[in-house]
């Protein structure tokens, strides 16, 4: 079911306060994005596009009813104009909570009620439900990036306060992104800036390898004993697994997928962000894009993964089951993913946030980054700080992780 039309703020362009050759132009849903437009400008650096910054993406998010306002997602989207020719985009939200993020900042909301203030509503670069690093300040390629970025930070920051917003936060950008917001001498009072945050996630990658065998080669005896024998769990309860591309999935395994899709909440008391209507819409938008890795045991599904995939790697997001096996989950998450990798060429798989269970699989510790910038000066000053001493204990954890990972000295 579709979300009610926005209401407020309307698609608008006002101009900054600072002189800037750029217009800016708000737009309350991608829908009032040319998705031509939106399109060219995510795909113009191939190195840092991916196919959640797709329009069909955001867009069915929306369409669907899982990302709109009264989910607690407003799109307030960004475009960039110059001399009326569009050089640069950026995914933006007013939020009214801080669910579905994955950069975690509850902490900063309570202490705010805590001193009688109010974070919410807040400004939010990311894609909802989506943690996958990638550009977020989508920019034409022959354009000066540090000029634009600070064009538009300051230009984001000017309508946050318009907003009477108390921060704005720009989610899994590139490192490169990251390190351009935080350097930005922003004009703002003179004491703030976009501080930069960290943390880490687990990410497989494809050394050439020819095989799930050949992979396995790359780890110490006892690991790779120890993988295999889950693989044979699996088979021993003979579960089977088949793949599908977006074109050939089907009504009915469309829904078994999100009964499958919903229990993983349910069975937690909770309820799944998205909907049915987002799937089938990608399925049908983006079928190219899409992978679905399905268990079967006895002629019934049981259990189903489903992925997106660009031409370089893989991104493991959504998952669900109504039986549990012993290692289901990660044959049918991890396994069945690498495989696909391997034999498809791909570079690198994405497996989505958190999980430890990941690094003796053979996923590696990676640093990704967001960037805050908070209007109130002593909150300000706090969470900076705070942010600061946290990013040492990530990097000595990063470090720690390594140590566990199972392969083989010399093999990474």
């Amino acid at each position: 079911m579709p979300c009610r039309r926005l209401a407020a703020p309307n698609q608008h362009t006002r101009e900054s306060a600072l002189p800037t050759p750029y217009n800016f132009h708000f737009h309350p849903s991608i829908a009032a994005i040319s998705a031509d437009l939106w399109n060219g400008l995510a795909n113009a650096n191939p190195n840092t596009a991916s196919p959640f910054l797709r329009h069909e993406f955001l867009l069915a998010l929306e369409q669907s009813g899982s990302a709109c306002t009264d989910t607690g997602w407003q799109p307030h989207h960004l475009v960039v104009t110059q001399s009326g020719r569009p050089i640069a985009a950026m995914p933006l939200y007013i939020k009214s909570h801080s669910y579905g993020e994955y950069v975690f900042d509850w902490s900063w909301a309570k202490a705010y009620e805590q001193h009688g203030r109010r974070y919410y509503p807040k400004l939010l670069t990311a894609i909802p439900f989506t943690p996958s690093h990638a550009a977020r300040l989508l920019i034409a390629q022959a354009e000066d990036a540090d000029a634009i970025t600070a064009a538009i930070a300051q230009r984001v920051i000017e309508e946050a306060r318009h907003l009477r917003a108390s921060s704005w936060h720009v989610l899994f950008p590139t490192q490169e992104e990251s390190a351009r917001l935080a350097q930005l001498p922003l004009q703002d009072h003179g004491h703030h800036r976009l501080h930069p945050r960290i943390a880490t996630q687990f990410h497989w990658f494809n050394r050439s390898y020819t095989s799930f065998d050949h992979y396995l080669e790359s780890f110490n005896s006892r690991k790779r004993k120890n993988l295999r024998k889950e693989r044979e769990a699996v088979r021993a309860d003979k579960v089977h697994f088949e793949r599908f591309s977006g074109n050939v999935i089907t009504e009915d395994l469309w829904q078994d997928f999100y009964r499958f899709y919903q229990n993983t909440y349910q069975v937690r008391g909770q309820h799944g962000y998205l909907t049915l209507d987002f799937f089938r819409q990608l399925g049908a938008t983006m079928p190219d894009n899409i992978l679905m890795i399905v268990a079967t045991r006895d002629g019934r599904r049981i259990a189903a993964a489903l992925s997106l995939r660009d031409n370089t790697k893989l991104y493991g997001r959504y998952w669900g089951s109504l039986q549990e096996f012993q290692f289901l989950h990660f044959e049918t998450c991890y396994y069945q993913g690498i495989e696909y990798c391997i034999e498809h060429g791909l570079q690198s798989f994405d497996s989505g946030a958190q999980g430890e269970h990941k690094i003796q699989r053979g996923f590696e510790p990676i640093i990704t980054h967001s960037n805050h910038w908070i209007a109130d000066a002593q909150f300000d000053a706090a969470i900076g700080d705070f942010l600061e001493r946290e990013r040492e204990y990530v990097e000595q954890y990063r470090g720690e992780a390594e140590g566990l990972l199972p392969f083989r000295v010399g093999q990474v």
